[in-house]
Formats: structure tokens, sequence, C-alpha cells
């Protein structure tokens, strides 16, 4: 269990890939960074196919959009929370049009019995090879 206004980082989730903590507890919230689709010691991103050079050849937005779902869960458990304390979502997708309808289903599947609040924003990158990422904010 994490204290008041510590950092944490689960042992579950992909190693950040900048100086950052995977949560952060101010009071009874609990402030997750950016969570994408990357497994924990595999340099393979689910749902993600690279050419040699490291571009995006092709992805499956369902594969990742699942891996982002349960890393997710993976952090939230271990800091002491569970899914069904996330309060506020925001999203960011690299390709709205052609994403949002499947993260969209697989969304109201997810989040079927909690309702948080929730942003969709597209954008033109993210800092690793993958076309989502999610920015959790839960109680604990």
């Amino acid at each position: 269990m994490i204290q008041e206004n510590e950092l944490f980082n689960s042992d579950r989730a992909p190693e950040p890939v900048g100086l950052y903590p995977h949560a952060r507890r101010v009071g009874n919230l609990l402030f997750l960074s950016g969570v994408g689709p990357r497994e924990r010691g595999k340099k393979e991103i689910p749902g993600v196919t690279l050419d040699e050079a490291g571009n995006i050849i092709s992805y499956d937005i369902e594969e990742q959009c699942h891996s982002v779902f349960r890393n997710i869960r993976y952090v939230l458990e271990d800091a002491g929370s569970s899914w069904d304390n996330i309060v506020d979502v925001t999203v960011f997708l690299t390709n709205m049009k052609a994403d949002f309808p499947t993260y969209n289903r697989l969304y109201a599947e997810y989040f079927k019995d909690n309702k948080p609040c929730r942003t969709t924003i597209e954008i033109n990158a993210l800092p690793t090879p993958i076309a989502i990422e999610l920015k959790v904010i839960a109680t604990i």
C-alpha cells in the first residue's frame, strides 16, 4: 500500500519510457501517468507490426485496447485501488476516424458497470509506436 502523496511503480505494468512514475497518490486520489499497450520486459508491442526502422507497418486497435486496459488494471490493483474506482479517463488516439468505433465498443464493454467521465482526443503521435494511450484518475 502506498502512502499519502507518494509515487508508485507497478512490477506488472510496462516500464516507463521517461522519468515519471506509473501513478501518484494525493489524498484519496490516484493519478496514473499515460498508459499504453506495451508489455513489461518485451520489445514487441501487442497489436503492432514495425518495419526494420521502427515505423508502424500495421496495427490492431482491438488488441492494443485490451492490452492498455490490462495495464491500467495492473497499476490500479498494485496501488491498492481497482477498476471500479476509476472516476476520469482521458484517451489519446492517433487515428480517431479509423479507431474510435472499435475503441468505443470495447470501452463500453470494460466500463459497463463503472461509468467514469471521459474525454477522447486525436493526436498526431505518441512517444512510442502505439495507437492508443489512456490517462486515468481513480479513488483509493
